[in-house]
């Protein structure tokens, strides 16, 4: 079951709780960005050694979707099968060519009020994602190039690999972005998607 937060980011609540993502989001996103969290997440193994080995950690079961959002997402693997999905075929962290089924990271952004397409202008240019692994992991994306209008390369969260739900090393979720030339932001274990204010002003 999908769990919103009905909170009360809207009018001046909102404005207040942007502003203060704003203020803060320059600083803390660096440290965001380059703080002990940001080395490397560990090599992942190949699926079939990664579903026999059953110590590897495992990320968490649902998806936050939080910040500066009309209304926080808490989102099950149940509810991301009901949503529009794709499939890409590229390389993995086992430099094998791997099937990756999921939900374009949009999608997702949509449906927590982020603002997109016509009504990504203007200070909305500044947002910022922030995908977060269970591990600590995190790497940073522009709104901009999460958005249809704006670029052309996806952005999937995914579920499964092959027709098989991810090793517990990469998930339950995960990220893969075939147009990147490197994985590193592909994050595994995923468990957060965090949208900070970079404009420096609240959004309206």
């Amino acid at each position: 079951m999908i769990s919103t937060t009905g909170n009360d980011r809207v009018g001046t609540p909102l404005r207040v709780r942007a502003g203060f993502l704003s203020v803060a989001a320059i600083v803390s996103l660096g440290a965001l960005t380059f703080g002990e969290s940001a080395v490397a997440q560990a090599p992942a193994q190949s699926p079939a050694a990664g579903a026999a080995n059953h110590a590897v950690q495992t990320g968490p079961s649902n998806l936050q979707v939080t910040g500066a959002v009309a209304q926080d997402l808490k989102l099950s693997l149940d509810d991301l099968k009901k949503l529009p999905r794709k499939s890409v075929t590229t390389k993995g962290h086992d430099d094998q060519m791997h099937q990756y089924d999921g939900v374009p990271i949009g999608a997702l952004l949509a449906k927590a009020g982020v603002p997109q397409g016509a009504a990504l202008r203007g200070k909305s240019m500044a947002l910022a994602v922030v995908a977060e692994g269970s591990d600590g992991y995190r790497a940073v994306f522009s709104i901009a190039e999460l958005d249809d209008d704006f670029a052309s390369e996806i952005v999937l969260v995914v579920d499964s690999i092959d027709g098989q739900p991810l090793p517990p090393d990469q998930g339950p979720l995960r990220l893969v972005i075939p147009a990147d030339k490197r994985q590193a932001r592909s994050v595994r274990m995923l468990k957060s998607l965090t949208v900070v204010n970079l404009s420096g002003t609240p959004q309206t």
